[in-house]
C-alpha cells in the first residue's frame, strides 16, 4: 500500500515545519477581521501556529501574527487563541493518552 503524503506547514511562532493536523490555521478576511479557522477552508490570508500555549504567548510577545497576516492583531484575539489552543491540546492528550 502506498503511503500518503502528510501536508506540512510552518509555525509562525517557532518557524518549525510540522504536520498540518498538529496546527491551527488563523485567517484574515477581506475586511481585516482575524479569526480561528478550525476547518482550514476559510477565504483569506492564512497563517499556522502550533497547538502549544507557550508558542501563542511567544507569538503575542513578538507580534508574529501581525507580520504573518499583515494586520494589527488585538490582545483579545490572543486570549481567545490561547484558550482554543489549550482546549485542543487537552483534547488531543485525552484522545492519544
Amino acid at each position: 500500500m502506498r503511503q500518503r503524503k502528510i501536508p506540512m506547514r510552518k509555525c509562525v511562532a517557532s518557524n518549525e515545519m510540522k504536520p498540518k493536523k498538529e496546527m491551527v490555521r488563523l485567517v484574515r478576511d477581506k475586511e481585516g477581521n482575524v479569526s480561528i479557522d478550525p476547518t482550514g477552508k476559510k477565504n483569506g490570508r492564512g497563517a499556522y501556529i502550533s497547538l502549544d500555549p507557550d508558542l501563542v504567548k511567544r507569538a503575542e510577545d513578538r507580534h508574529s501574527l501581525d507580520q504573518a497576516l499583515n494586520t494589527k492583531v488585538e490582545a483579545d484575539f490572543y486570549k481567545e487563541l490561547f484558550a482554543y489552543v489549550e482546549y485542543q491540546k487537552a483534547r488531543s492528550e485525552l484522545k492519544n493518552g
